[in-house]
């Protein structure tokens, strides 16, 4: 039987983890400082992708089989759900075809530049952050697909969030509720233009620097403003649901809640909206123009049957 030596030839523990926590801050001071770490940890995701997607597989399991066994009666009631839903989109798509026919005429009525459709990726949840701070998921497609860092996410019900970080298969996105993401919104209704930050709650953000007499009330939706070029504009970010007027204090109290499902969606649109173009100086107002009684008639049926259209609360 080999005889233990008395004292042991390694390294002391102590110094270990000492080494372990300052090669730790160095890595992390790397990563804050340089670029060049995104690429490295772009091609070590690459080696976590087939992880995420065991762990997601129970889950896709787990859905597969409450759609096999489920009972013909709840699958009658949800397909006539659905016929109901088509039968109300196509009604709107109808009065929207109507309303983007007058728009259209409108800015050819101003010289105004023709907005296109945006294309877009579909996508799904791969996993959610475990942090109760950080509000982040992980969604299945990379740079291989397309996607980029700064992407907007959407999901049926309105903006998500954006992509933070793409590696090959995979990309991280931080979501609107959470407490380090804010976006430019504007008001549906008039047009008010504000900034919404999370905070950290998936059932709240708040709306910063609203003046005490702005003309924003509860009831109201929000959209993505199209400033800064990161957002296009016209996509529902929150509804109003509460404004506090604290007497004294030159800013309101707003409140409001995401739009989007945050906490249910599982399916996504990735946008790809278009790049900032210069401003056509041909295309600049100039004094001597003037507005035909056409496009002021044009404008007023618009603006009618846009507000007809605009739900209440």
């Amino acid at each position: 039987m080999p005889i233990k030596p008395l004292f042991s030839h390694g390294p002391i523990p102590g110094y270990r983890f000492f080494f372990c926590v300052l090669a730790a801050s160095a890595l992390m001071f790397v990563d804050q400082r340089f670029t060049r770490m995104e690429d490295v940890r772009a091609q070590l995701t690459m080696v976590v992708a087939p992880v995420q997607w065991v762990v997601s597989l129970p889950s896709d399991l787990l859905n597969w089989g409450s759609l096999v066994l489920s009972d013909q009666q709840a699958l009658v009631d949800e397909n006539r759900l659905l016929r109901e839903q088509i039968l109300t989109l196509s009604h709107r798509g109808q009065r929207l075809a109507n309303l983007t026919s007058e728009n259209a005429e409108l800015r050819e009525l101003l010289s105004a530049a023709e907005r296109t459709d945006i294309p877009y990726m579909s996508a799904e949840l791969l996993s959610l952050d475990n942090d109760p701070f950080s509000h982040q998921m992980v969604i299945d497609r990379g740079h291989r697909n397309g996607a980029y860092v700064g992407q907007p996410v959407i999901d049926a019900f309105g903006l998500v969030g954006q992509v933070t970080a793409v590696s090959a298969y995979s990309s991280r996105v931080l979501l609107l509720a959470d407490a380090s993401h804010a976006l430019p919104v504007q008001v549906n209704r008039n047009g008010l233009r504000f900034i919404v930050q999370g905070t950290g709650r998936y059932d709240s953000v708040s709306v910063l620097h609203v003046p005490d007499t702005a003309d924003i009330r509860e009831g109201d939706l929000l959209t993505t403003s199209g400033l800064a070029g990161r957002f296009p504009p016209g996509y529902p970010v929150a509804r109003v649901t509460e404004v506090y007027h604290d007497p004294g204090q030159p800013f309101a109290q707003v409140s409001a809640v995401p739009s989007a499902q945050l906490t249910r969606s599982r399916h996504f649109l990735l946008l790809f909206p278009p790049p900032l173009e210069q401003e056509d100086e041909s295309l600049l107002w100039d004094a001597s123009m003037t507005i035909s009684p056409a496009a002021i008639h044009a404008s007023e049926r618009l603006g009618d049957a846009a507000s007809s259209e605009v739900p209440n609360g």
